[in-house]
């Protein structure tokens, strides 16, 4: 009876062994970064921590980046989300920049895509965050 107990309390602790090995290798997928995180570690060194086109790099460009914060204003009061994805990814040229002096976002954010994810998955998600940081720093 005794030598019973003992191999079924053996299977047992190697069986909750195995499963906290399995469950600790089963990690959370990491939350996206917010638009303004984005915003902050891809534009902010032309346009500015505030999108008012200051950054730090603004005056060594051959033109002076945008004020983000009037995007809308520009438009006729409208912020045309599809639009300003488009400038993020790449899928339409900045014209104020001349030649392509602002680089295609999209392209860089593939790049960070992990093997075996979603092709384009992380530039949508990337282009649609950053896109409604923008639409939340408009100026009426």
């Amino acid at each position: 009876m005794i030598g019973r107990l003992t191999g079924t309390t053996t299977r047992a602790a190697l069986l909750a062994f195995a499963l906290s090995v399995m469950l600790a290798s089963c990690r959370a997928a990491p939350e996206p970064p917010t638009g303004q995180a984005l915003y902050l570690r891809y534009c902010a060194s032309c346009h500015g921590d505030s999108g008012d086109g200051n950054g730090p790099v603004a005056t060594s460009l051959r033109r002076l980046p945008s004020d983000l914060r009037l995007i809308a204003k520009r438009h006729g009061g409208r912020f045309d989300e599809s639009y300003v994805m488009q400038h993020i990814d790449g899928r339409r040229a900045v014209a104020e920049h001349g030649t392509r002096e602002m680089p295609v976002w999209g392209a860089v954010f593939e790049s960070e895509q992990r093997p075996g994810g979603y092709p384009g998955y992380i530039s949508l998600l990337h282009s649609r965050a950053l896109t409604d940081y923008l639409g939340s720093i408009q100026q009426k």
